[in-house]
């Protein structure tokens, strides 16, 4: 991601802390999913260098009943302010196009992703219907044996008065409610350290 700067003539935006999370192939959310609420695997924090840039290394997401692929991120200050979820400037989430989907969700690990997928457009997502799902789709190359590069340029309004994440889910489960939404809340105690590159597994 390339995170810029709205107010300052949409300059890159150094030293601005991104967390990113998202479910494993078959739609589990560590934190909060049934037997891995102390686990906290495909989440994430990275600054951005000189140039606004942040990058993180992960799998694509599975797809989970009523929600089309996606991965949650938001945008705080700096990374002294990482630590409290009601400081972050931005909240939002990447799409995958259907394209790329379609092949990752041919493979044996995402059982079930497809089939999913297919009861739901961006249009229906209750997220990505709205003007701006096309500011949230990911540009991508590579293919399922190499693996993808996904890029997404975020335009973040700096003046915007800090507020809390989404809502966490209350079941737990990979059926997520439609509607709610992961919060961006940290583990207390267990905040991923920032790298230049960022593994999740």
């Amino acid at each position: 991601m390339t995170i810029y700067d709205m107010v300052n003539d949409n300059a890159p935006m150094a030293g601005a802390a991104v967390y990113a999370w998202h479910c494993d192939a078959q739609g589990n959310y560590s934190m909060y999913s049934d037997g891995v609420e102390d686990e906290t695997w495909l989440r994430g924090v990275q600054v951005t260098d000189d140039s606004g840039v942040v990058e993180f290394t992960s799998i694509v997401p599975g797809c989970y009943s009523g929600r089309w692929t996606h991965i949650h991120f938001e945008v705080y200050p700096d990374l002294d302010s990482i630590t409290d979820s009601t400081n972050a400037i931005a909240t939002s989430q990447m799409a995958f196009p259907q394209d790329v989907l379609d092949s990752v969700y041919e493979l044996d690990d995402y059982d079930g992703s497809a089939e999913n997928l297919s009861q739901i457009t961006l249009e229906t997502d209750n997220i990505f219907s709205d003007d701006n799902a096309e500011l949230q789709m990911v540009t991508i190359s590579g293919d399922t044996d190499a693996g993808y590069i996904a890029s997404l340029d975020v335009y973040v309004d700096t003046s915007t008065e800090p507020s809390s994440g989404g809502t966490a889910p209350t079941d737990g489960g990979g059926e997520m409610p439609s509607g709610d939404m992961p919060s961006g809340d940290m583990p207390s105690g267990d905040m991923p350290e920032p790298q230049t590159s960022a593994s999740a597994s």
